[in-house]
């Protein structure tokens, strides 16, 4: 069961966070950074996307249905169903990062990589995917202003013209520039990755260290740490089999249903902590907290179901790369 590296950089940055927090002129400073930090993200984002590829996905359009009703509808009932445990079980900040999580969209690297282990659809992981995280931009700050309202941590009417402007805005700008800049964010896929994960860190350094200067931490005990994992475990295992049995119920073929289980049960750590920033501020810590654990959770029970699916007789004597990438073409826009 792999544990994420990149895991281990944020468990430090957070450390850091914790022994060395940003003050005064440095708080400000690494604030402006975050900001263009999370714009450049986003920029990114658009100019890796193609438009064209992923309307080709649209020819397999229940599959996508499917996974982003399991993604914006019924992880955020979950969410909800939650809220039956506050406060003996979790507390209302940690709630509320629990239902942000839920929120977020779907990755799309780690979907990809499951489902080629598990002999699934991997076009249809790759489009469902890209889909998600489009989707998300508009998706996950409209669901946030609905659930969470005024309580999610000072979120407002403001936070959705800091969306529009930081996040929107950019990924638009890099779908219009795609056209001039798409081959050289092709050719140095690799150092903007860093760059990508280096503005995460970036982004978290400075919300545990606004979180750290207010006291924010001091609500959160290891039994409270505890609980929170444990809800998160049954939130996941519910996901997993709803898409498993749900994708049967609805008729898709075993290589459908791997790319519907592993793109419908996870939330993307890349996409929902510079939105947490934007839409939490001072309260992003704690609101990203629920996302990274549910993320290392997703990670390492993925992995083992991936490999018990490709050792499924069904999966017996097919490619690691299903037939059905004729029915579903996505490209290489996948972070």
């Amino acid at each position: 069961m792999p544990v994420d590296p990149y895991i281990v950089l944020l468990l430090g940055t957070v450390g850091l966070a914790a022994l060395f927090p940003a003050h005064g002129t440095g708080a400000h400073v690494a604030s402006g950074a975050s900001t263009a930090a999370i714009a450049f993200l986003f920029f990114l984002y658009g100019a890796r996307l193609s438009t064209r590829e992923a309307m080709d996905g649209l020819r397999h359009w229940r599959l996508h249905l499917t996974v982003l009703a399991c993604t914006f509808l019924v992880f955020p009932v979950l969410g909800l169903a939650a809220r039956g445990l506050v406060p003996t079980v979790l507390t209302q900040p940690l709630y509320q990062g629990l239902l942000f999580l839920t929120l977020v969209p779907s990755t799309i690297q780690s979907s990809i990589a499951f489902t080629s282990i598990a002999r699934g659809n991997v076009p249809a992981a790759i489009c469902a995917g890209s889909f998600s995280s489009l989707a998300g931009i508009l998706v996950t700050p409209l669901l946030a202003a609905l659930l969470l309202g005024g309580s999610g941590g000072g979120f407002s009417a403001d936070s959705l013209v800091r969306i529009v402007l930081q996040l929107l805005v950019p990924f638009l700008a890099g779908q219009v520039l795609r056209r001039w800049i798409g081959g050289f964010v092709a050719r140095h896929k690799k150092i903007l990755g860093l760059v990508d994960r280096g503005s995460i860190l970036l982004v978290v350094y400075t919300a545990f260290s606004e979180g750290m200067t207010r006291g924010i931490w001091h609500q959160v005990s290891p039994a409270r740490l505890g609980a929170l994992l444990g809800v998160e475990a049954v939130l996941l295992a519910v996901m997993l089999g709803l898409t498993w049995y749900g994708g049967r119920m609805l008729g898709f073929p075993r290589e459908d249903r791997i790319a519907i289980q592993f793109a419908g049960s996870k939330k993307s750590l890349a996409s929902g902590l510079p939105m947490a920033s934007v839409l939490f501020g001072a309260h992003a810590s704690l609101a990203v907290l629920p996302l990274m654990l549910f993320h290392q959770m997703q990670l390492m029970v993925c992995a083992v179901i991936a490999k018990r699916r490709a050792r499924d007789p069904e999966a017996a004597g097919e490619p690691a790369g299903p037939a059905a990438a004729s029915r579903a073409t996505a490209g290489t826009g996948s972070r």
